[in-house]
């Protein structure tokens, strides 16, 4: 996909306009297959209606919504936000990954995601979960903006009161990610969030490092919850009524208004602000609806068409000592179909601009 815009420099203006308290920077679609259910056009709707002037897309592992987000949220005069919920590699418990989110401030950092997200499915599985590995994110790192919450390296090891292991954690992302380092702190109702929050909270004042109030939507109302949890029990083969089943989501992760936000962190008014920080900080434009195809080098003097041709030909002369006698008299006579029909697709091909394809 190409790094241009739909309607170039709209995206970079939309910030111009932005003096809502609040946007929503974590949000699974449905196209975070085994736990979101938000549909693109009813998330824009919801959106426009609320008054935000940007949204994120964070599906899980993946970027399948990206080009229907981007399209839809365009639209709508919305400003696009791209990222992904990652899973990282966990040394100690490699079944349970952590989790963080990526955020792209710009077109690297677009390009730095994709690669990382397609080392996750090529490098990085265990038994089928794409995971990114530490080492990546030392050469890939370039604009991207990244969020540690609860569920990330730093996080756990708050939660175990680990307190000089998080801070070594802290380093390697102060290392790599200087400037662009965020705490995500949540309330959806989930154990031990408020311990992590009020922690992080410390250490962001310490460290100089800001804090992000999320939502972690994964469902856009109260009343979508169990279908959410449906959708949940069919990726985990499990029914709804079973007591043994694992409780990961709660019913408050629906799209909060930017008045329940406020109420919600009302003590930590920061936490919005820097929703609309991180808005701001982000642009990339796309270009979308246009092909490119391989640029295939060719030997110097020669252009892309010359050598696709010179390429076809020998080809041909090969299959041809197969299936012809080429010491016979009527060679260059059986052979004039040949040539003939392998010209025909040489001009179709170079005529619609695809030798290097």
């Amino acid at each position: 996909m190409g790094i241009q815009s739909l309607n170039p420099g709209f995206v970079s203006r939309i910030f111009l306009s932005m003096n809502a308290p609040f946007v929503h920077l974590h949000i699974h679609t449905e196209f975070s297959l085994v736990d979101g259910i938000v549909r693109i056009k009813p998330l824009m709707k919801m959106v426009a209606s609320s008054g935000m002037p940007a949204v994120a897309l964070t599906d899980q592992s993946n970027l399948f919504a990206m080009v229907k987000f981007y399209r839809a949220a365009i639209a709508q005069g919305i400003k696009p936000i791209i990222g992904v919920d990652a899973r990282l590699v966990n040394p100690d418990d490699v079944d349970n990954p952590h989790r963080l989110l990526f955020l792209c401030l710009n077109n690297t950092g677009y390009l730095n995601l994709t690669k990382l997200v397609s080392m996750s499915y090529q490098q990085g599985q265990h038994r089928g979960v794409p995971m990114m590995a530490h080492s990546w994110l030392k050469n890939h790192n370039e604009g991207l903006l990244v969020l540690l919450g609860q569920a990330s390296d730093f996080g756990q090891m708050l939660l175990k009161r680990n307190r000089d292991l998080a801070m070594e954690t802290l380093a390697f992302w102060q290392k790599y990610f200087e400037g662009r380092i965020y705490f995500e702190i949540c309330r959806v109702g989930r154990a031990h969030e408020e311990s992590f929050l009020h922690t992080a909270v410390d250490i962001a004042a310490d460290q100089g490092l800001p804090v992000v109030a999320t939502n972690d939507v994964h469902f856009l109302r109260t009343d979508d919850f169990e279908a959410h949890e449906a959708r949940v029990c069919i990726n985990e083969g499990r029914v709804l009524d079973d007591p043994r089943r694992p409780k990961n989501f709660t019913e408050q992760q629906y799209f909060r208004s930017v008045e329940e936000m406020q109420t919600l962190f009302s003590d930590i008014p920061e936490a919005l602000e820097n929703s609309l920080e991180i808005a701001k900080r982000c642009t990339i434009e796309l270009s979308l609806g246009k092909n490119y195809l391989p640029d295939f080098p060719v030997p110097e003097g020669k252009t892309m068409e010359q050598y696709f041709g010179e390429l076809a030909k020998a080809g041909l002369e090969e299959r041809l000592a197969n299936i012809l006698d080429v010491n016979a008299d009527d060679f260059s006579e059986k052979r004039k179909i040949y040539d003939e029909r392998l010209q025909v697709e040489l001009d179709v091909i170079n005529n619609m601009g695809f030798p290097g394809y």
